[in-house]
């Protein structure tokens, strides 16, 4: 039997219902939404969506925007429709329970502006695959491959919609590649490190439909500032 606890974020702002032995969300998704700007109007699609944390952190940071967040595991798509619901967004938000392989304009009324994902970060043949199969399909690619979501990016994208992503470093050459082959211009690069004097685990790349070649490299992101103790820049992250 599932067991489910809630959790406020955003000084209170938002309320999550997380399954406590299955998935939860981590600090990697509080560092992708953070750059996250979408513009006034625009339309959100969340590939992977989990309990719907991306969407509702979205919405609650800007409110001119609507989204759809796509989820194939079933209790999860249920658990983000709730949170919805909870946080009064069910007019901004929406969540389909599908393979998001099966995405066609027609299904959310045309293409987006903004495609943001978390994928999963290890190959399905390696390392070991965790025994509950909420968090193995959510960190392996077990139902969906890394070139599959950039091809999905790229289909459902407008020209010139914006791609923006988070991955591990070492696999770095691979979404690169992956994204120029699609027309998925990496445009933008941000290294993340845990602390500031250790090699870059993560990084967050956005890319451009049908951009022009170059990319920028902003400021890293170091996530402690001492053990267990969040840099400056994370901590703002939490506020808002």
């Amino acid at each position: 039997m599932s067991v489910f606890e809630a959790d406020t974020f955003f000084k209170g702002r938002i309320k999550v219902r997380q399954n406590q032995d299955g998935y939860r969300f981590s600090i990697d998704t509080v560092l992708l939404t953070s750059h996250i700007q979408p513009r006034p109007g625009e339309k959100v699609l969340d590939l992977g969506t989990g309990c719907g944390i991306i969407p509702i952190t979205l919405a609650c940071r800007n409110p001119g925007i609507t989204i759809v967040g796509v989820e194939i595991q079933k209790e999860l798509a249920a658990l983000a429709e709730e949170n919805v619901r909870g946080n009064h967004m069910e007019d901004r938000i929406n969540i389909l329970c599908m393979d998001m392989k099966s995405l066609t304009h027609d299904v959310i009324s045309g293409p987006v502006d903004l495609i943001v994902s978390n994928p999963p970060y290890r190959k399905a043949n390696s390392g070991r695959i965790n025994p509950n199969n909420q968090r193995a399909v959510a960190r392996h690619e077990i139902k969906i491959t890394l070139n599959d979501i950039v091809g999905i990016a790229r289909s459902m994208l407008r020209t010139a919609g914006r791609f923006i992503t988070i991955y591990p470093a070492e696999r770095m050459t691979d979404i690169l590649t992956f994204m120029r082959n699609a027309n998925l211009e990496p445009k933008l690069l941000c290294m993340i490190h845990s602390y500031k004097d250790t090699e870059a685990k993560l990084f967050i790349v956005e890319g451009v439909k049908g951009g022009r070649p170059g990319i920028k490299i902003v400021p890293p992101l170091v996530i402690y500032r001492d053990k267990n103790v969040y840099s400056d820049e994370v901590e703002e992250m939490f506020l808002f």
